[in-house]
């Protein structure tokens, strides 16, 4: 699955900016918060879940209810439901058990769906919920720029050189030129990794 400590968040899920946070008016404790989303997952019938924060673990993977607030206060529960990994995450509150309450409360309305019958409208909702492959990685830029095997130079040479390859395939693959748009960007994307690591201006 996923994680539990440090926060693993789920890919695709944008985050809030700290300064946009907001006290939450929940009254409950880490643990109540803690254990009412793992109580709601057992009622929906969800398996193997994984609370992710950046608060440390117990030996059982879940979090310390006691422990120091870190800085981030994100939160993320992934688990398993119909044979597909789902996530829901939450970082709008300040504080971490705010934000499990937070997602402990959406699962509820989400089993209030399963309770009217509607379990087709269920599944719609989850399906907006199934976790996302973390992304490829980008392609080392000497693979993209065609820098061969002769890579020992000095950097300023190197830059050098990956600057002139660059312009060369840039050439034939700009979308003015009848290129591809993604190629152009991998090219520039590759560019501009050569630049950070060989000391160049970004």
């Amino acid at each position: 699955m996923t994680q539990a400590y440090p926060l693993a968040w789920p890919s695709g899920w944008p985050r809030t900016a700290a300064t946009a946070r907001r006290a939450a008016r929940y009254h409950v404790s880490m643990a109540r918060a803690r254990d009412d989303l793992l109580d709601e997952l057992r009622r929906l019938g969800a398996a193997y879940p994984v609370l992710s924060t950046d608060i440390p673990v117990r030996r059982d993977g879940l979090p310390y209810a006691s422990a120091r607030e870190p800085d981030d206060p994100g939160a993320a529960v992934y688990f398993m439901l119909q044979g597909a990994q789902h996530v829901i995450a939450c970082d709008t509150w300040q504080r971490v058990k705010d934000n499990l309450r937070a997602i402990g409360l959406a699962l509820a309305a989400l089993r209030q769906l399963e309770r009217t019958g509607a379990s087709g409208l269920l599944e719609r909702a989850f399906s907006g919920f199934q976790a996302l492959p973390a992304p490829a990685p980008e392609p080392d830029w000497r693979s993209v720029l065609q820098m061969g095997n002769d890579l020992n130079d000095p950097p300023a040479v190197l830059l050098a050189r990956a600057e002139r390859h660059f312009r060369l395939l840039a050439q034939d693959a700009h979308p003015d030129r009848g290129g591809e748009t993604g190629a152009f960007e991998g090219l520039v994307r590759a560019r501009d990794a050569a630049r950070r690591e060989l000391g160049g201006p970004i």
